[in-house]
């Protein structure tokens, strides 16, 4: 199976390295969960074809304007824009993969949407993405090696930008400085913790929790090609996790709007 994670890996690829501060692979994530759901669920698709509900990138969160919701499926509002509370299907997108470190950052942000799309509208169906980093070191190229030739574009494009995602192990001793390290440990303790995000059955809409929480463990450290892992260290079965996603989705989608 091609999943929505797959196109994102060979984005990554093809634009040589991972950018944690752009919606790049949360952008191409969301649009394909959205298409696959059009594919798979009829009345979702029916829904979308009527113009019952729209799509929206990137809808900002209620009570945090900060934050934004990655994808947003929904009736519209007065004014035809996105409306929490109209909200039908809300997805989050993150990664945790640079600094394992970092894990418990993208669970409060995880915690927050919950939070403010269940008060907005508890029968709205949510779902997570995480993108879990199997890599020991990680090159930092936005944070660290991008900045140090800021003003000087077009040397960082020609003599380091193709080497990016090729397997030039030489980028790790040139860069040793912008080396962000994980421990053996440290993919297995965030997906433990991200398990702990809390969930619901899907009847039981008046329960603060995700319909679906996918983790997807994930190869990219930037020298290196990408890759998603199957099989993988954490056991988690990518193919079968993503089906499972979209059958849920839908059937949760079926019960509180086709009933």
């Amino acid at each position: 199976m091609t999943t929505p994670f797959d196109a994102a890996i060979r984005e990554i690829g093809a634009r040589r390295y991972h950018n944690h501060r752009l919606e790049t692979h949360s952008d191409i994530v969301s649009e394909q969960i959205y298409d696959d759901l059009l594919r798979t669920c009829e009345p979702l698709r029916v829904d979308a074809e009527s113009g019952v509900v729209r799509k929206w990138l990137n809808v900002p969160s209620p009570g945090d304007r900060a934050r934004r919701v990655d994808l947003f499926v929904g009736e519209p509002g007065s004014d035809d824009g996105p409306d929490i509370t109209k909200v039908r299907i809300a997805l989050e997108n993150k990664s945790v993969i640079t600094a394992h470190r970092n894990r418990t950052n993208r669970f409060d942000d995880l915690s927050k949407v919950l939070a403010a799309v269940h008060h907005a509208r508890p029968e709205a169906i949510l779902v997570a993405t995480v993108l879990v980093g199997l890599s020991r070191r990680v090159l930092n190229i936005p944070d660290h090696v991008h900045k140090f030739f800021r003003g000087r574009e077009d040397e960082f494009n020609e003599r380091v930008l193709p080497r990016l995602s090729s397997g030039d192990e030489s980028l790790w001793t040139e860069f040793d400085w912008a080396v962000s390290k994980n421990t053996e440990a440290d993919p297995a303790k965030t997906l433990e913790l991200l398990r702990t995000l809390p969930t619901r059955k899907p009847g039981f809409t008046h329960t603060v929790g995700y319909d679906f929480v996918l983790n997807v463990p994930v190869l990219i450290d930037n020298v290196n090609p990408p890759g998603i892992p199957r099989p993988n260290a954490l056991g988690i079965d990518v193919d079968a996790q993503y089906a499972a996603l979209l059958d849920q989705v839908c059937s949760a989608y079926t019960a509180r709007w086709h009933t």
